[in-house]
């Protein structure tokens, strides 16, 4: 065998490098959207979520970029929860030479088949219409991954129950806490050579009216911690009588709500809120409501089959507030409730106004000022729900403009994220400060906020995570060189 050509000094360089365990975000830093946390270690390389850009054209064109490594290095991925931007780019990297293991809970694999089903029938439909139409560079214009191909990426999944160890390798083993966020959400503690990582997912509230209060763990060396409302608070209000007031005024001005909604997690917990209010009669009893959304309708078989192990409410009190809306899966018929001149409540995904059903309500209602457009989730930079909220006096929908004349409104503590008071609690939960916090999912003025009031308060360490920069947490101890493991099946 021919003698290494490498010095001997380099040798122990390279020998100290392999025993580095080293965290870079390829997505999810300093935005919320494309979460990608790469964590490698001696045994494995490990993905913490595969989601999808979102938002601005910018961030969108990533999602056709390459991670800059082959896909086949990384070992398994662990996924916190099932919303796009952070399981939506599964399909496209089984797509290009991933196989391994992909570890979720029993409602996140449902509902992110569910979730990536729909993600390649609107990209399919969208090649297609700019085919048709002409309105691409491309010849021809193809979606990021097909139907089947989204369907080839199940065969990866594996469904782990929360507060159970998951071995891994040698040296590397994890576990699920359910985290509030949206059904089967969690956060997940990476035991690495025997230090503690934490990577929070996306942090719920505390009083969600469906779902139970984020469980949290204790102790941590690293904490790798979303930061979406970092520089928010939700307010003390009552967002039940908040919820009526927009109701009623509307109504008594003959017009229509309409909440823009994610289909799964907030369009679920509406259906019970707006059935407590009129239980409680606070709106009345007669009010439609029409969740007009196939995606949200499925989420919610789905979350009535989970009732019992992962929600607040049990299976019947689910299927009982099930029984006072109309669920529309035919599109057929959105264009007769639209039609319908009757004051009602409308949820109709997509939650950030980027596409769906919701638009043919939008270009209906937009234009009169008896109408009002509930806003009760997080807004991307670069979304028409952002540009709502941002006071724009026009929208364009579909090549067209609308003139915004209807009410906008916002109500903040409906959202599914922590805000800053509760993201600080979270921290507090842990009885020995970590070494470091690194914060991802959050724009810059969020993160920046938040990192000033932990380090203030708290006086833990904050990194703001930067795209596709390394970041050493450790070194193995005694400088020993683990072997690369195999994958199994």
């Amino acid at each position: 065998m021919a003698k290494s050509k490498i010095q001997p000094s380099l040798l122990g360089l390279i020998d100290m490098a392999m025993n580095e365990i080293i965290l870079q975000s390829l997505g999810a830093a300093e935005t919320v959207t494309g979460s990608k946390h790469l964590l490698k270690t001696p045994e494995l390389t490990i993905l913490i979520d595969c989601g999808l850009f979102q938002g601005i054209k910018s961030l969108r064109q990533q999602n056709w970029h390459g991670l800059g490594f082959d896909p086949s290095e990384i070992d398994l991925i662990i996924l916190t929860h099932a919303h796009l931007d952070h399981c939506g780019y599964i399909p496209l990297l089984v797509k290009r030479g991933f196989k391994g293991d992909v570890f979720m809970t029993g409602p996140t694999s449902e509902l992110t088949q569910l979730i990536l089903l729909d993600s390649a029938k609107i990209q399919e439909e969208d090649a297609e219409n700019a085919n048709r139409h002409h309105y691409t560079k491309h010849s021809p214009a193809k979606p990021l991954y097909t139907i089947d191909e989204a369907k080839a990426s199940f065969k990866y999944f594996r469904v782990r129950d929360p507060n159970i160890f998951v071995r891994l390798s040698d040296h590397v083993h994890f576990q699920f806490k359910t985290c509030g966020h949206i059904l089967g959400a969690c956060s997940v503690e990476l035991t690495c050579f025997e230090k503690k990582i934490i990577f929070s997912g996306d942090i719920g509230r505390p009083q969600s009216a469906i779902l139970a209060s984020p469980d949290y763990f204790t102790e941590a060396d690293f904490i790798v911690m979303e930061s979406t409302y970092g520089d928010r608070l939700h307010g003390d209000h009552d967002s039940y009588d908040e919820l009526a007031d927009v109701i009623n005024e509307t109504i008594a001005q003959k017009g229509n709500v309409l909440i823009p909604s994610f289909a799964v997690g907030r369009a679920q917990e509406l259906i019970y809120i707006l059935n407590i209010l009129k239980k409680q009669g606070k709106i009345p009893l007669n009010l439609p409501i029409i969740m007009d959304s196939p995606m949200a309708a499925a989420a919610t078989r789905i979350s009535l089959n989970y009732a019992d192990d992962y929600m607040k409410i049990n299976e019947l009190e689910f299927q009982e507030m099930n029984n006072h809306i109309t669920i529309n899966q035919d599109y057929s018929n959105t264009i007769g409730f639209i039609k319908d001149k009757r004051s009602k409540i409308v949820i109709a995904a997509s939650g950030m106004l980027t596409g769906g059903r919701v638009l043919q309500y939008l270009k209906s209602y937009l234009s009169d000022n008896r109408n009002s457009i509930l806003m009760i989730g997080f807004q991307a930079e670069g979304t028409r729900g952002r540009a709502l909220l941002n006071e724009a006096h026009e929208i364009k929908i579909h090549g067209k403009y609308y003139a915004v004349k209807a009410k906008v409104l916002e109500i903040q503590g409906l959202s599914a994220h922590a805000d800053q008071s509760e993201l600080m609690n979270w921290i507090r939960k842990f009885k020995k400060s970590p070494a470091q916090i690194m914060l991802v999912h959050g724009e810059p003025c969020a993160q920046e906020a938040l990192r000033v009031k932990i380090q203030t308060e708290l006086n833990i360490p904050v990194k703001i995570m930067k795209q596709n920069q390394d970041t050493l947490l450790f070194a193995c101890e005694n400088n020993v060189v683990f072997p690369r493991l195999e994958k199994t099946n």
